[in-house]
């Protein structure tokens, strides 16, 4: 196999740029975004699946992320017995109520007809609903009231965080089957506002329900998957090698703190990697791209063109779920009111278009590009700013008005970024093949 050149040397860019953040700024900042380049490339590679093997339109990016997320909070945190004897057992009550409404309206939808089925399904719902309700009410106001300033939901399993990431990428794959199960069946553009309702639907959820993710308080203190700062700190062996090296043991214990993030974001990244070429290049691949680009025809062979999206698409949300678990362990704590449509779905979008929709290598790259400008444009921006001022006199008022726009380069950046690379490389820096 001969080897692409022009690709390697794109990447040994970006590698490059590394290095000089690292030398210019600080080597922890340089692994900081280093951490975020790899979860956004695992984002992308979960988009380019839907998008790139399957032509499937899912803006609802935020919504697979923020599961992902929440299964960090659900695994990692150690549970609140206080919370669950307030009404935990009500909470589950109401959860198999739920469960039963569910069971009850599918059975009237397969097993009735006509009439029967619509009367069936009306009565057996609302009798669910309001079953649900007369627990689910009482239980959560309960259970919000234990401490709240501190706790106030029920908490979580206590399991370590890692395990966060294979029950986000459930979260978001079960997601995904439910609205596509709906959805797939819509023309593009419709699917499209629909997955964007549906993720705001479940953000919303999330930010409002206390009992379950302490909702807008935020949760905090989630537990790492790496050491602590601190205890690096207080290694003798540590302190010596810092001593030997001519560095502080401080900004040492960060930057090998960021490492061991990036060792394991690497390892997740390279196995999802090598999956997805793996399908890509197999039969199952080179269905989806013939479903891709002509669904009529690829029917009229038999194949099964629903079922199909419906596989490329779950597969492609637990790919974003795994993702946003991993954002969640690296910040340390879920914020649901992080979840913007900005930087979970039009910046992962763009990844995938800069880097080539369509190639897996092509996400990746994408990721790493689009969030390194992302976080670097400002102080390029500033740096620019001051050296295009630098003649003006240091009371001037345009050259404080220049200097103070230099925080708003981020999106001016993003959209030269993705014009230039429209202009000269329209199907992306490494383009499908």
């Amino acid at each position: 196999m001969s080897i692409n050149w022009r690709n390697v040397g794109m990447f040994a860019v970006m590698g490059l740029l590394f290095v000089i953040v690292g030398e210019v700024q600080s080597w922890s900042l340089s692994l900081a975004i280093l951490n975020l380049c790899l979860i956004s490339a695992v984002m992308s590679l979960g988009v380019n699946i839907q998008w790139g093997y399957g032509g499937l339109l899912n803006v609802g990016v935020m919504g697979f992320a923020a599961l992902g997320g929440l299964a960090g909070v659900l695994v990692s945190t150690p549970p609140v017995p206080e919370a669950w004897a307030a009404g935990g057992g009500m909470m589950l009550l109401a959860g198999l109520f739920a469960l039963l409404t569910i069971i009850a309206v599918s059975l009237c939808y397969f097993k009735l007809s006509g009439g029967t089925r619509a009367l069936g399904i009306v009565v057996s719902g609302l009798v669910g609903y309001f079953l649900t309700r007369y627990f689910f009410d009482p239980a959560s106001a309960a259970i919000e009231a234990v401490d709240p300033a501190a706790t106030g939901f029920l908490g979580g399993l206590g399991m370590p965080i890692i395990f966060s990431w294979f029950v986000g990428g459930l979260f978001a794959a079960g997601a995904a089957w439910a609205v596509g199960k709906i959805a797939l069946g819509l023309r593009s553009d419709y699917l499209a506002i629909a997955t964007l309702g549906i993720s705001e639907i479940i953000v919303y959820m999330i930010k409002n329900e206390d009992w379950l993710t302490r909702g807008v308080k935020n949760v905090i203190g989630l537990p790492r998957p790496v050491p602590y700062e601190v205890s690096i700190q207080q290694s003798p062996y540590f302190r010596d090698l810092a001593l030997k090296m001519g560095v502080s043991v401080v900004d040492m214990s960060s930057v090998i703190v960021k490492l061991s993030y990036a060792g394991l974001f690497t390892i997740v990244l390279l196995l999802i990697l090598f999956l997805s070429e793996r399908a890509l290049n197999s039969p199952w691949g080179r269905m989806m791209r013939a479903i891709r680009d002509n669904e009529t025809a690829a029917e009229a062979m038999g194949k099964d063109v629903t079922g199909r999206h419906l596989q490329v698409f779950v597969l492609g949300s637990a790919v974003v779920g795994i993702a946003g678990a991993m954002l969640t362990t690296i910040d340390g704590q879920f914020t649901p009111t992080s979840y913007q449509p900005l930087r979970f779905t039009f910046l992962i979008w763009v990844m995938v278009i800069v880097g080539g929709s369509g190639n897996n290598w092509g996400s990746v790259l994408g990721g790493f590009v689009i969030w390194f400008f992302w976080i670097e444009a400002e102080p390029i921006g500033l740096w620019l700013m001051d050296l295009i001022t630098s003649g003006m006199a240091s009371d001037s008022p345009l050259r404080a008005h220049l200097l103070e726009s230099a925080a708003h380069m981020r999106l001016m950046t993003m959209g030269l970024v993705l014009l230039l690379v429209l202009r000269f490389s329209p199907r992306g820096l490494i383009p499908e093949k």
